[in-house]
């Protein structure tokens, strides 16, 4: 089992793996969507037309879950959610790159569960912080949490805590699973070396669908990520 480097500031220890991948990670997507959006034209062709795809793609996620009024307000959010997870949940497929001593320095950043569950739970206290924001402290314990018979309070605020743990451990099961998977079908090469167009052929086709994964992955998150804010600051009629 391969592990990470560790670096401290201070006191305090952080996992040098996963923090360069995160910093890669923005760094790529910051500099594809500059490069996609120089030199913008009324007519798109090319690179403006894949940016502009996925901000509409993005917008009609939006559009689905909390209507043509409320979506633009958190457009952006979801377009950086969405531009940052389909970078971060595919950049761990390009190589592998490990020391001798089987320190792991090039990953998913997603792969880490730490990453996930973080994301998860800026994405629920997000959702609070909007629904406080439209309508009042008030107002908005009403309607995030009293809407229902009294009983059901307790299992409103629980629901919050589950609603962390499954959007951050989902997308952390896919993207962890699906790189130990592309590490074991790379081990095969180790039985001899007429197995290797064979690890090849797996590795390329499994590669071919952790793609796939990654991007549904990115979806998924910010189809949940809007569904969570449309309970907060949709009232129910």
């Amino acid at each position: 089992m391969e592990s990470t480097w560790t670096f401290y500031i201070g006191p305090v220890a952080f996992d040098g793996t996963v923090t360069t991948m995160t910093i890669i990670t923005l760094l790529v997507a910051f500099g594809l969507i500059f490069w996609a959006s120089r030199k913008m034209q009324l007519k798109p062709s090319g690179k403006q037309n894949v940016l502009e795809w996925v901000v509409d793609f993005v917008n009609g996620i939006g559009k689905d879950m909390l209507g043509s009024h409320e979506a633009p307000r958190y457009s952006l959010l979801s377009f950086t959610l969405f531009s940052f997870l389909l970078i971060a949940n595919s950049i761990g497929l390009i190589t592998k790159l490990s020391t001798p001593h089987e320190v792991s320095l090039w990953k998913s950043p997603t792969a880490d569960a730490s990453v996930d569950l973080t994301l998860a739970l800026l994405v629920i206290v997000l959702a609070n912080v909007f629904g406080v924001q439209k309508f009042g402290f008030k107002k908005y314990f009403q309607v995030a949490f009293w809407h229902d018979p009294k009983p059901l309070l307790p299992m409103n605020i629980l629901e919050e805590f589950t609603n962390t743990l499954s959007l951050g451990l989902r997308l952390y099961g896919n993207i962890f699973a699906g790189e130990i998977m592309l590490g074991l079908i790379a081990s095969m090469i180790s039985i001899g070396t007429w197995i290797y167009p064979i690890a090849i052929i797996l590795e390329m086709a499994w590669i071919g669908f952790s793609l796939f994964i990654s991007a549904l992955q990115a979806y998924v998150f910010v189809l949940l990520t809007n569904l969570y804010i449309s309970h907060k600051v949709l009232e129910e009629e």
